[in-house]
């Protein structure tokens, strides 16, 4: 790949990353939320037991049950105010776009080189590949999404003080030290298997929907649908089977918290709140990020398309 067509990824990368970020960020913030361990209604209701049974007076005990996703909507816009929605897009947007561009450029440069191993464009080709970008970006990025995700968590009502993104980073190193930008790693290693398996199908889609077309030479806005479909039906599957990573790195990166370490915190997770605690903000998930790939993927195959069609 020569230093043209590495640029010309870069830029792709960034600009489609970046687009999805500020469009979906209000849904990241909702999965956070449902993610974390602080959130529970206590009391939601209370249960009258024996009445119906015995004819007695019954036993009032009380309940608590994760809530749902327009409940914590409301919560934030009630307490908070409509711009927490947006907590933590200064360091998304400082981080997405050099995420996504170097994630975009380490895959076709891994596709590459893997090309040359495993029968070219192959599923073995795009998984490795995809893993290999995934691996690099994360490790590089971590710090970044660490100050993202605990000023999302942070909460506080309207008119009180909010911290910033610097404040917050300074916040993590005196208490935690530089270890503590890297919480939450673990699970990001993790997550590289959806990753993977997004890629796989989206280039699996891809490749059918070329030969169908038995041409790249004319792109129209059917062809660039076609791609936004095929990634969202990508990120769709990948996300629901990889899924509870994300809690898990949610719970991590929580601010003085019990988790420890990746294994520890999801055996504690299953034991403490059962196996669909681990499932916790899926609907937001796949509600933010299938336009957000589809967004992103699609935004991205589109600049690369004409930035080579203008050179």
């Amino acid at each position: 790949m020569s230093q043209k067509d590495t640029l010309l990824h870069l830029v792709a990368g960034g600009c489609g990353g970046t687009v999805g970020a500020i469009v979906t960020c209000p849904l990241e913030v909702l999965k956070t939320r449902l993610q974390s361990s602080g959130l529970t209604l206590r009391p939601v209701f209370q249960v009258q037991l024996g009445a119906a049974v015995s004819g007695g007076a019954g036993v009032i005990r009380p309940g608590a049950v994760t809530p749902s996703l327009l409940q914590v909507l409301r919560s934030i816009l009630e307490k908070e105010g409509p711009r927490s929605l947006f907590r933590g897009l200064g360091p998304n947007l400082v981080g997405v776009a050099p995420s996504r561009a170097v994630y975009f450029a380490a895959y076709s440069k891994s596709k590459e080189t893997f090309n040359g191993i495993f029968v070219p464009n192959s599923g073995p080709v795009h998984m490795s590949s995809a893993g290999c970008a995934a691996f690099i970006t994360n490790t590089m990025m971590n710090p970044i999404w660490m100050v993202k995700t605990r000023m999302q968590l942070e909460k506080k009502a309207r008119g009180e003080r909010r911290m910033n993104a610097l404040q917050c980073a300074r916040f993590v190193y005196q208490k935690e030290g530089i270890r503590g930008f890297y919480r939450g790693l673990s699970a990001s290693y993790a997550g590289i298997s959806e990753t993977m398996i997004c890629f796989l199908i989206y280039e699996t889609l891809k490749k059918e929907m070329a030969e169908q077309r038995m041409t790249e030479a004319n792109k129209g806005a059917t062809d660039f649908m076609g791609l936004m479909v095929a990634a969202a039906f990508a990120k769709g599957c990948a996300s629901c089977i990889a899924y509870p990573h994300e809690v898990i790195r949610t719970r991590l990166r929580e601010e003085g918290s019990k988790y420890k370490h990746f294994f520890q915190t999801g055996r504690l997770i299953a034991v403490e709140e059962g196996l669909a605690a681990l499932y916790r903000g899926l609907i937001p998930q796949l509600i933010r990020q299938i336009p957000n790939t589809a967004i992103t993927l699609s935004t991205y195959e589109l600049i690369v398309y004409l930035l080579r069609e203008s050179s």
